[in-house]
């Protein structure tokens, strides 16, 4: 692990905190022990106790055009599951990037981007993974110690997974731990009808097959319940 990293007793969010180095340029993360305001998609709250892995990681781009910003939330879902997987878990994507084991959310991804003209500047990645902390109350999360019989710790998991964000991966590695496909219920603009989730493309569109034919869905438009 080469990245400059800061390690937190606990901090409000992760993602809030990294944001004083958005001008410096150099790529950095962040782990917290706890948050207090913890924030996921859509402006949910994100239980933030200890023994979960709070890590947010801000990384600067230097031509990567913001058509292909959907590399930075794909990079981001395989990182995490690199890292489970090394632990000995087999996890699975869930569209656009939640990571599952077992049929549950082990990890929830938040991706804040930083944009100049058609080009992402720096991105913030901010991953937050169940490892020893109690999900229970969630009823559709686990954590690692659910899963293993000898959990590794959060701070072990943290740097595992600072280092596989900085190592490469590509779209097709995404597509290969993508699941979930299939018969789905898309829900947009107050409406709901089923679909068979048939793929992802490169751009981050869910391709589904609906009775008036095939639909490519952005993600930010719609959600999808399995």
């Amino acid at each position: 692990m080469t990245m400059r990293t800061i390690f937190l007793e606990e901090t409000e969010s992760t993602n809030l905190y990294i944001r004083q180095f958005t001008d410096g340029g150099e790529d950095v993360a962040v782990v917290a022990r706890r948050q207090t305001g913890g924030r996921g998609t859509k402006g949910r709250a994100f239980l933030s106790e200890e023994g979960g892995v709070y890590c947010s990681i801000l990384k600067f781009y230097r031509a990567l055009p913001a058509a292909e910003v959907f590399r930075i939330m794909a990079h981001a879902a395989v990182s995490v599951c690199r890292t489970a997987e090394k632990f000995g878990i087999a996890p699975k994507i869930k569209w656009p990037n939640d990571v599952y084991a077992g049929g549950r959310k082990l990890c929830g991804i938040l991706i804040e981007n930083i944009l100049e003209g058609d080009f992402v500047r720096a991105s913030i990645a901010g991953m937050g993974v169940n490892v020893t902390n109690d999900v229970s109350s969630l009823g559709v999360a686990v954590s690692m110690k659910e899963l293993l019989k000898a959990p590794p710790t959060a701070e072990t998991v943290a740097r595992t997974l600072i280092e596989f964000y900085e190592a490469e991966s590509s779209f097709a590695d995404y597509r290969a731990r993508l699941g979930f496909l299939g018969d789905v219920t898309v829900f947009e603009g107050g409406n709901a009808y089923p679909a068979r989730a048939l793929g992802v493309l490169s751009d981050g569109r869910l391709e589904v097959q609906t009775k008036e034919g095939i639909r490519r869905l952005g993600a930010a438009e719609i959600s999808v319940r399995i």
